[in-house]
Protein backbone atom coordinates (compact mmCIF):
# COMPACT_ATOMS: atom_id res chain seq x y z
CA UNK A 1 0.00 0.00 0.00
CA UNK A 2 1.66 3.38 -0.67
CA UNK A 3 1.78 5.42 2.00
CA UNK A 4 -0.25 8.62 0.35
CA UNK A 5 -3.02 6.47 -0.10
CA UNK A 6 -6.02 6.64 2.58
CA UNK A 7 -6.75 3.04 3.27
CA UNK A 8 -10.38 1.45 3.58
CA UNK A 9 -11.73 0.91 7.03
CA UNK A 10 -15.07 0.01 7.31
CA UNK A 11 -16.15 -0.70 10.84
CA UNK A 12 -18.10 -3.17 10.37
CA UNK A 13 -15.20 -5.39 8.88
CA UNK A 14 -12.49 -4.72 11.70
CA UNK A 15 -14.63 -3.70 14.58
CA UNK A 16 -13.43 -6.93 16.73
CA UNK A 17 -9.85 -5.89 16.17
CA UNK A 18 -10.07 -2.63 16.62
CA UNK A 19 -11.97 -3.48 19.95
CA UNK A 20 -9.05 -5.74 21.17
CA UNK A 21 -5.99 -3.48 20.10
CA UNK A 22 -7.79 -0.59 21.94
CA UNK A 23 -7.19 -2.91 25.16
CA UNK A 24 -3.97 -3.74 24.21
CA UNK A 25 -3.13 -0.22 23.94
CA UNK A 26 -4.78 0.60 27.19
CA UNK A 27 -2.38 -1.99 29.23
CA UNK A 28 1.17 -0.24 27.09
CA UNK A 29 -0.19 2.98 27.61
CA UNK A 30 -1.09 2.65 31.65
CA UNK A 31 2.74 1.63 31.29
CA UNK A 32 3.84 4.67 30.36
CA UNK A 33 1.58 6.76 32.65
CA UNK A 34 2.89 5.00 35.42
CA UNK A 35 6.52 5.30 34.29
CA UNK A 36 6.78 8.76 33.56
CA UNK A 37 6.20 12.94 35.47
CA UNK A 38 2.62 14.33 35.35
CA UNK A 39 2.95 16.56 32.15
CA UNK A 40 0.02 19.30 31.99
CA UNK A 41 -3.10 17.45 30.46
CA UNK A 42 -1.79 14.17 31.13
CA UNK A 43 0.53 14.42 27.89
CA UNK A 44 3.31 12.33 29.60
CA UNK A 45 0.39 9.48 28.89
CA UNK A 46 -0.40 9.09 25.26
CA UNK A 47 1.48 7.06 22.63
CA UNK A 48 3.14 8.56 19.46
CA UNK A 49 3.13 7.23 15.44
CA UNK A 50 6.24 5.51 14.53
CA UNK A 51 8.17 4.48 11.62
CA UNK A 52 6.60 0.56 11.85
CA UNK A 53 3.47 1.37 14.10
CA UNK A 54 2.89 3.17 17.51
CA UNK A 55 5.44 3.59 20.08
CA UNK A 56 5.61 4.92 24.15
CA UNK A 57 8.96 6.83 23.17
CA UNK A 58 11.95 6.02 26.07
CA UNK A 59 10.61 5.47 29.43
CA UNK A 60 13.56 5.68 32.65
CA UNK A 61 13.17 2.56 35.24
CA UNK A 62 16.30 2.80 37.28
CA UNK A 63 19.54 3.61 35.07
CA UNK A 64 18.21 2.68 32.29
CA UNK A 65 15.36 3.71 29.36
CA UNK A 66 13.48 1.53 27.41
CA UNK A 67 10.55 1.62 24.86
CA UNK A 68 7.72 -0.28 24.05
CA UNK A 69 6.59 -0.54 20.47
CA UNK A 70 3.83 -1.83 18.42
CA UNK A 71 5.53 -2.80 14.99
CA UNK A 72 2.41 -3.22 12.63
CA UNK A 73 4.47 -4.42 9.70
CA UNK A 74 5.87 -7.17 10.74
CA UNK A 75 2.97 -7.47 13.84
CA UNK A 76 5.46 -7.70 16.39
CA UNK A 77 5.32 -6.01 19.68
CA UNK A 78 9.24 -4.90 20.96
CA UNK A 79 10.26 -3.85 24.17
CA UNK A 80 14.26 -2.90 23.80
CA UNK A 81 16.02 -1.32 26.25
CA UNK A 82 19.51 0.91 26.30
CA UNK A 83 21.31 -2.06 27.41
CA UNK A 84 20.95 -3.83 24.69
CA UNK A 85 18.29 -6.30 25.67
CA UNK A 86 15.77 -6.91 22.91
CA UNK A 87 12.57 -8.95 23.32
CA UNK A 88 9.10 -9.53 20.62
CA UNK A 89 6.28 -10.60 21.24
CA UNK A 90 4.06 -11.74 17.95
CA UNK A 91 0.83 -9.73 17.77
CA UNK A 92 -1.31 -12.18 16.56
CA UNK A 93 -4.93 -13.38 17.92
CA UNK A 94 -4.95 -14.23 21.30
CA UNK A 95 -6.82 -12.79 24.36
CA UNK A 96 -6.51 -9.56 26.31
CA UNK A 97 -5.54 -11.68 28.97
CA UNK A 98 -2.83 -13.26 27.63
CA UNK A 99 -1.44 -10.32 25.97
CA UNK A 100 -1.65 -8.47 29.65
CA UNK A 101 0.35 -12.00 30.86
CA UNK A 102 2.49 -12.18 28.46
CA UNK A 103 3.37 -8.68 28.38
CA UNK A 104 4.53 -8.27 32.14
CA UNK A 105 6.41 -11.55 31.87
CA UNK A 106 8.35 -9.78 29.39
CA UNK A 107 8.85 -6.73 31.82
CA UNK A 108 9.53 -8.92 34.89
CA UNK A 109 12.47 -11.19 33.23
CA UNK A 110 13.90 -7.48 31.71
CA UNK A 111 13.82 -6.86 35.28
CA UNK A 112 11.23 -3.96 34.88
CA UNK A 113 8.87 -4.32 37.46
CA UNK A 114 5.66 -2.28 37.09
CA UNK A 115 2.06 -2.62 38.64
CA UNK A 116 -0.76 -0.60 36.71
CA UNK A 117 -4.31 -0.48 37.21
CA UNK A 118 -5.53 -3.93 35.23
CA UNK A 119 -8.83 -1.90 34.86
CA UNK A 120 -10.03 -0.26 31.11
CA UNK A 121 -10.73 3.36 30.85
CA UNK A 122 -13.69 5.52 29.22
CA UNK A 123 -15.34 2.52 27.40
CA UNK A 124 -18.49 1.05 28.83
CA UNK A 125 -18.85 -2.33 30.88
CA UNK A 126 -14.84 -2.87 31.44
CA UNK A 127 -13.59 -6.23 31.59
CA UNK A 128 -10.35 -6.46 34.05
CA UNK A 129 -7.40 -6.77 31.58
CA UNK A 130 -6.37 -10.10 33.32
CA UNK A 131 -9.85 -11.60 33.26
CA UNK A 132 -10.98 -10.18 29.46
CA UNK A 133 -11.49 -13.24 26.98
CA UNK A 134 -13.74 -11.82 25.38
CA UNK A 135 -11.92 -9.40 23.04
CA UNK A 136 -9.24 -11.66 20.98
CA UNK A 137 -9.53 -10.55 17.46
CA UNK A 138 -6.25 -9.25 15.61
CA UNK A 139 -6.20 -8.97 11.72
CA UNK A 140 -3.09 -8.06 10.73
CA UNK A 141 -4.29 -6.13 7.25
CA UNK A 142 -6.83 -4.32 9.26
CA UNK A 143 -4.46 -3.29 11.81
CA UNK A 144 -1.90 -1.89 9.07
CA UNK A 145 -4.53 0.01 7.37
CA UNK A 146 -5.34 1.37 10.12
CA UNK A 147 -1.46 2.43 11.14
CA UNK A 148 -1.64 4.04 7.25
CA UNK A 149 -4.52 6.11 8.16
CA UNK A 150 -2.09 7.52 11.22
CA UNK A 151 0.72 7.61 9.60
CA UNK A 152 -1.40 10.31 6.92
CA UNK A 153 -2.88 12.04 9.57
CA UNK A 154 -0.20 12.14 11.91
CA UNK A 155 1.45 14.26 9.22
CA UNK A 156 -1.78 16.41 8.52
CA UNK A 157 -1.32 17.30 12.17
CA UNK A 158 2.24 17.80 12.82
CA UNK A 159 1.45 20.98 9.24
CA UNK A 160 -1.62 22.25 11.48
CA UNK A 161 1.02 22.65 14.71
CA UNK A 162 3.55 24.11 13.05
CA UNK A 163 1.75 27.39 12.15
CA UNK A 164 -0.01 28.14 15.34
CA UNK A 165 3.03 30.30 18.46
CA UNK A 166 0.52 29.46 21.14
CA UNK A 167 0.55 27.29 23.49
CA UNK A 168 -0.63 23.41 21.29
CA UNK A 169 0.12 19.88 22.31
CA UNK A 170 2.24 17.30 20.64
CA UNK A 171 0.32 15.04 18.22
CA UNK A 172 -0.16 11.58 20.16
CA UNK A 173 -2.47 9.29 20.35
CA UNK A 174 -5.01 8.86 23.14
CA UNK A 175 -5.35 5.20 23.79
CA UNK A 176 -8.22 5.60 26.63
CA UNK A 177 -10.27 7.14 23.75
CA UNK A 178 -8.34 5.81 21.08
CA UNK A 179 -8.10 9.00 19.73
CA UNK A 180 -5.17 10.84 17.44
CA UNK A 181 -5.46 14.67 18.47
CA UNK A 182 -3.52 17.52 18.75
CA UNK A 183 -4.58 20.64 20.59
CA UNK A 184 -4.16 24.55 20.38
CA UNK A 185 -5.07 26.93 23.60
CA UNK A 186 -6.01 30.01 23.60
CA UNK A 187 -4.38 30.52 26.95
CA UNK A 188 -7.38 31.40 28.51
CA UNK A 189 -8.18 29.52 31.87
CA UNK A 190 -11.43 26.89 31.06
CA UNK A 191 -14.41 27.54 32.55
CA UNK A 192 -14.24 24.44 35.92
CA UNK A 193 -17.08 21.58 34.70
CA UNK A 194 -19.30 20.79 37.57
CA UNK A 195 -18.97 16.94 38.50
CA UNK A 196 -15.51 16.71 36.49
CA UNK A 197 -13.67 13.93 37.96
CA UNK A 198 -9.80 14.56 38.64
CA UNK A 199 -8.53 13.47 35.23
CA UNK A 200 -10.81 15.19 33.21
CA UNK A 201 -9.87 18.78 35.72
CA UNK A 202 -6.43 18.44 34.49
CA UNK A 203 -7.23 17.29 30.87
CA UNK A 204 -9.45 20.57 30.53
CA UNK A 205 -7.58 23.41 32.69
CA UNK A 206 -6.71 25.60 30.54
Amino acid sequence: MNNNTWPSLVLGEWQDTLATLHMWTQIVGKIRLKLTPLVNHWWNAPLYVSARGMTTSPMTYEDRIFEIEFDFIDHQLRVECSDGALTTLPLRPQSVADFYRELMTVLHDLEIDVKIWPMPVEIPNPIRFDQDHTHKTYDAEYVNRFWHALVNSDEVFKEFRARFIGKVSPVHFWWGSFDHAVTRFSGRPAPPREGADKMTQEAYSH
